[in-house]
């Protein structure tokens, strides 16, 4: 081989070592676009960045009538905003909890920028497609539009949002279609660490095991735990009880993610820990030989036989059940460094050599795959939570125990993370993160999404009403609990409130790009424009729309302050600043650029007739607040 033939070898061993890690790179980001292989299927790759798929062609997957329509739903950005209700909320200046009322998927897109990879753990408990209890927008292109009708935001036009039936003949495409977007972004919002869980019943578990293995990549599979969902058989069943659900659970990222160990309570250690050394730690004998499979014989591991002294003095050597030379589990090395762990069993004037296990209470054990109702709860403990809740009253028909929530919070979360259910129903997962929070001392913080679907009742007219009441009705059972006692100087007040937001459209008006393109049309839309706040919004609902596009979170502090006559908001301790009033003047523009801000926001109409002050402002922003200076902008 010449030089310039091993030069070039090189070279293309470079190129394809290259080229891997950019394949591997692009899995990581798409594990969706993963072949049966662990291949990058290109086809799947440019439908995830917005090209049309190629249904023509055979492959590997999982496909139905819709997939391609929810790619086009995925990368349709939202024109909706969050408004904030105060007035529903319970410490609203101060809580970093949040109940949004609205649909998920607009929900979901909106969160994108705050709260991506911020989120250590998903819960959903989506419609179990039993045929008529789902709802969700007939078509992609006017969901938000839909759901404004719907809730009576707008003028309704007879649009509803729809059933899912068995006799419309896509039953199980329209349950993927309304799932598939959804956890496409909920993957989005995870930590690296993050881990989500899924309840689910026999009806849709292996379709959803399906596209989970596609959204969130097939190795990042924890586990399907079955959950005994009834303490009771039913009777009258046809053919069998169903007495179990699952909880389908996938991480980010596998190779990150660690679940947390269940801590033994009271007199939960395992049986047979049948052992008790002086200091009372539990314990069980192993035999030191090795037992199983071929290296348990001298044949097979020369090095492991030899002998051992026993309490007499005489050498005790492994032998097999049949007499055959046997071997140790341990070295002699490890004997003799080990030699207090073993214990010493004489029978007929025979010793054996056993091991001590020890009990580590306070690690606990991994979690398992089955949880009885006697560990997390049941459908009747849930509905028996809801009443005491509710004095005797059921306004929600199929609840989840806090129990199975408290369970899963445990093993999944630290003490400061952020829990997302975007299937919120009830609320039983705030119920349970406010209670784990007082249990162990943790700030957890909870999101919770829901559809304001009816109800019927006057009382709780939508879901959204039943889910924000719960949460009510826990705090002030927690809150009452403590009343009157004393908390130590150094332990922080818990966060026991919720921000309400309720999804509406965008406080600015949209270009219109369908509109006609003749003069007359754009004139009007031109004018249209001139005021592009929607009017009766209010100062509050622009600033958290604004927090929003500029990728801060919905619980971020916020304080209001006053700089020369003028109503400023300071957003995360002075990083960015938003005065939205009108006529401003040179001063106040040289006042704020004085407070150093990373970003500053006005309206555009703050300026108007003043473009000199708008050029102005911006050189004066950049040449006081240096490079740190982010962004000048009017809105």
């Amino acid at each position: 081989m010449t030089e310039h033939d091993d030069a070039t070898e090189r070279f293309d061993l470079r190129s394809l070592d290259i080229a891997a890690q950019k394949r591997a790179e692009l899995l990581r980001l798409f594990p969706e676009c993963a072949t049966e292989g662990g291949k990058l299927d290109f086809e799947r790759l440019k439908a995830a960045l917005g090209e049309q798929i190629d249904a023509g062609r055979e492959r590997y997957g999982l496909s139905w009538p819709g997939k391609a329509a929810c790619f086009q739903a995925i990368q349709r950005p939202s024109l909706a905003t969050l408004r904030p209700r105060p007035d529903q909320s319970i410490d609203f200046d101060s809580t970093q909890n949040l109940i949004i009322e609205g649909d998920n998927l607009e929900v979901l897109k909106l969160l994108q920028k705050s709260y991506l990879g911020k989120v250590k753990m998903i819960y959903i408990d989506p419609p179990y497609n039993t045929g008529n209890d789902f709802i969700y927008p007939d078509n992609y292109t006017e969901s938000l539009q839909t759901y404004l009708e719907y809730t009576g935001q707008v003028d309704a036009e007879g649009r509803r949002f729809s059933t899912n039936t068995e006799a419309d003949g896509r039953f199980h495409s329209k349950w993927l279609n309304m799932m598939y977007p959804r956890l496409y972004l909920a993957r989005n919002l995870l930590r690296e660490d993050g881990v989500i869980f899924i309840s689910i019943d026999d009806c849709e578990v292996d379709n959803l095991r399906r596209i989970c293995n596609e959204l969130f990549g097939e190795e990042n599979f924890l586990a399907c735990v079955c959950w005994q969902k009834a303490d009771s058989p039913k009777m009258d069943a046809e053919h069998f009880s169903v007495m179990h659900d699952y909880v389908l659970v996938f991480s980010r990222s596998v190779d990150r993610s660690k679940l947390c160990r269940v801590k033994y309570e009271g007199d939960e250690m395992p049986a047979h820990f049948n052992r008790t050394d002086a200091s009372g730690r539990r314990y069980y004998l192993k035999p030191l030989r090795a037992m199983g499979g071929q290296g348990e014989t001298r044949e097979a591991r020369p090095g492991l036989h030899f002998g051992i002294e026993s309490p007499d003095g005489t050498l005790v050597f492994p032998k097999l059940q049949n007499g055959a030379d046997g071997a140790w589990r341990w070295s002699p090395e490890k004997v003799a460094r080990e030699r207090h762990r073993i214990e010493w069993v004489g029978h007929e004037g025979q010793w054996t050599p056993y091991y001590r296990i020890m009990a580590d209470e306070s690690a606990g054990r991994p979690p398992e795959t089955v949880l009885s109702h006697e560990d997390v709860g049941s459908n009747r403990t849930a509905t028996a939570e809801m009443k005491q809740l509710f004095q005797d009253q059921k306004p929600f028909d199929s609840p989840k125990p806090t129990g199975l929530l408290r369970h899963i919070l445990t093993i999944s979360t630290e003490l400061d993370d952020i829990v997302l259910d975007f299937f919120a129903g009830s609320g039983t997962t705030a119920h349970a993160v406010l209670e784990q929070n007082k249990k162990d001392g943790g700030n957890r913080k909870f999101i919770l999404v829901q559809l304001p679907e009816p109800t019927g009742r006057a009382d709780y007219p939508n879901i959204a009403e039943i889910t924000k009441e719960r949460v009510r009705r826990v705090i002030g059972k927690l809150n009452a609990a403590e009343a009157g006692l004393l908390r130590p100087a150094n332990e922080a007040k818990p966060d026991r409130g919720f921000r309400v937001f309720q999804l509406a459209s965008s406080n600015f008006k949209p270009w219109d790009a369908d509109r006609s393109k003749d003069a007359a049309a754009l004139e009007r839309q031109l004018f249209d424009h001139l005021e592009h706040v929607l009017e009766g919004r209010s100062e509050q609902d622009l600033l958290y729309e604004i927090l929003l596009k500029d990728g801060f979170e919905l619980s971020t502090p916020i304080e209001t302050i006053e700089v020369k006559g003028f109503r400023v908001h300071r957003v995360a301790e002075g990083a960015m600043l938003i005065c939205l009033q009108d006529a401003l003047t040179h001063e106040l523009i040289v006042a704020l650029a004085e407070l150093h801000p990373e970003r500053v926001v006005f309206l555009d109409r703050g300026f108007r007739d003043n473009d000199q002050l708008t050029a102005n402002a911006a050189k004066l922003f950049a040449s006081k607040t240096g490079e740190s200076f982010k962004k000048f902008k009017t809105v």
